[in-house]
């Protein structure tokens, strides 16, 4: 387990993400799917978000992130799809005979939280972080 700190903050937020070409289109090999790679990269690098692992297939993509605690997975998600697809529409321009309405990738998005701590963990850790009270929830420090 790796931590990251920000400037007040000591963090570690992972997501899994996969998201599809509109109609799940097979267009992500060769120099597309180079530059969709270098693509993602360049916008994980951006936003401080770091890629642990991934995968560009055919016709969708694989992405394990550590994110900051200020970008929601749908922010991460919007500049991603966003920037990859106006760059590939510029330096592709096949693509737009493809996908004529301006949309390379699908609408929705699969995302996944990673943790390393397991909820019995956290609530083993509260139970025993003062004196046990087995009907109270929602404990407070004693005075």
């Amino acid at each position: 387990m790796e931590y990251r700190y920000g400037s007040h903050t000591v963090y570690q937020i992972e997501y899994h993400f996969v998201w599809v070409t509109k109609y799940r289109y097979k267009v992500l090999s060769g120099e597309v799917a180079e530059r969709v790679r270098e693509l993602v990269r360049q916008t994980c690098e951006a936003f401080e978000i770091r890629i642990v692992k991934g995968v560009v297939s055919k016709d969708h993509v694989h992405i394990l992130v550590s994110s900051p605690p200020g970008l929601a997975p749908s922010e991460i998600m919007r500049r991603i799809k966003g920037r990859t697809a106006s760059r590939l529409f510029e330096e592709f321009p096949h693509l737009k005979k493809r996908y004529w309405g301006q949309h390379f990738w699908a609408r929705g998005y699969f995302c996944a939280t990673v943790g390393q701590m397991t909820e019995e963990m956290i609530k083993q850790y509260l139970e025993h972080h003062f004196e046990p009270n087995p009907n109270d929830n929602f404990k407070m420090e004693p005075d």
